[in-house]
């Protein structure tokens, strides 16, 4: 009578390893602390653009004898960006709201010079001080005009007429600010997730060779199952984490009416998020996964991943810092293509609108042409050496068929 084959399939060792990681990965405090520490700094982010994008920057009283000045105080205070209420109070009522700071300022008087008498509890805000200068050179003016017998206001009315006639020779992309700050959100949890997330997955790696574990484990399976199996299992729970974090920010975002884009493209931009969650997340998890083979110490685990760290955080940096003052940047544009910074530049982009259909399918083209190459990389690197304890084992020498 014939023994009865008992051996697993490839499927099934890989999902038993993934499912063991999911369940540890999932109840352990770590990710709980840090999906909750993550949402309240999200929702604190979202209440915070709430209070700071309500109400006026600044509110300005004016007398009786210059409540003519209201009107071009709120108007070139709107062309600086700058939101000004104007409210008329009694001269001495507005010196006592100005020292309890109700008042930011109170314009007292308008010399014929142009001259505005104007009192401060301690000192002018900067961009008071520009937006008042400003009115006090339109008073002198208006005042020049009236003594050479000329109409102000017919002035006014040319100068604000004026305009420039723009001819570009490409339609620029209309971006708003909810998109520009969805996309450096999009960027920071991406760049979290990759690195908190693919860290993970070295550190596991080095716990189970270091611990001898990982020769018990390939009693029964083979090398390429095992990384496989973390790789999946670790990566389903930060999908799932990718999936709640995005999905609460955007609804709280949405209900505050802190973003002001529509809710499809908001939506899009959780799907592209999770999308490049997931290649990205594929893609450098599979090179932790080998490159943490080589080590036995945790101690060891940053040194040898860093290399293939720099690339993400290059990509994030050059993300945060030029995509939000130049979205249409080339040099953002280039790199968001290339496989190595397309995780964390390209959502970037995409959430902040205006990607052509070709870059996006150019992008994730080029990942998933370069995921079984990494397969075939990180698998002969960590089946060549996972088994090897004590010394750092060289790269040349893991890359060697065994």
């Amino acid at each position: 009578m014939s023994t009865p084959d008992v051996r697993l399939s490839s499927w099934e060792a890989v999902r038993l390893v993934a499912g063991r990681e999911v369940v540890t990965k999932m109840r352990s405090k770590a990710f709980i602390i840090t999906t909750v520490a993550i949402l309240v700094l999200l929702v604190g982010f979202s209440l915070v653009m709430k209070a700071v994008s309500g109400g006026s920057d600044a509110t300005i009283g004016v007398t009786s004898s210059t409540s003519s000045l209201a009107e071009a105080i709120r108007t070139t205070a709107k062309q600086v960006g700058k939101t000004i209420d104007v409210k008329t109070v009694d001269e001495k009522a507005g010196r006592s709201q100005v020292s309890d700071e109700s008042l930011d300022a109170l314009v007292t008087a308008g010399g014929t010079d142009g001259t505005l008498r104007v009192v401060v509890k301690k000192d002018l805000d900067g961009d008071l001080k520009n937006v008042l200068t400003v009115i006090s050179g339109q008073v002198a003016l208006n005042n020049e005009i009236s003594d050479l017998g000329g109409d102000p206001a017919q002035v006014q009315s040319a100068v604000a007429n004026a305009k420039l006639d723009v001819e570009p020779l490409e339609k620029p992309y209309p971006y708003q600010s909810g998109q520009l700050i969805l996309g450096i959100v999009a960027g920071i949890l991406i760049y979290m997730s990759l690195m908190l997330n693919g860290q993970m997955v070295a550190q596991g790696v080095v716990e189970e060779k270091s611990s001898r574990v990982v020769e018990l484990l390939l009693s029964a399976i083979r090398p390429w199952q095992l990384m496989a199996g973390k790789v999946l299992g670790i990566g389903f729970v930060g999908l799932v984490q990718m999936v709640v974090i995005g999905g609460v920010g955007l609804a709280v975002a949405l209900g505050l009416d802190v973003l002001t884009i529509s809710t499809s493209a908001a939506v899009g931009t959780v799907v592209w998020l999770v999308v490049w969650y997931l290649l990205g997340f594929i893609m450098y998890s599979l090179v932790f996964a080998g490159l943490a083979a080589l080590v036995s110490r945790q101690e060891d685990v940053s040194g040898v991943i860093m290399p293939a760290l720099m690339f993400v955080i290059v990509g994030y940096v050059i993300g945060i810092s030029v995509l939000p003052s130049q979205p249409d940047s080339t040099l953002a544009e280039i790199l968001s293509v290339i496989p190595v910074f397309a995780p964390t530049l390209m959502p970037m982009r995409l959430a902040m609108g205006g990607v052509p259909v070709w870059e996006q399918v150019v992008s994730v083209g080029l990942v998933l042409v370069l995921i079984p190459l990494l397969v075939w990389f990180a698998g002969r690197i960590y089946a060549n050496a996972v088994m090897r304890s004590g010394a750092r084992v060289k790269l040349t020498d893991a890359m060697r068929p065994a």
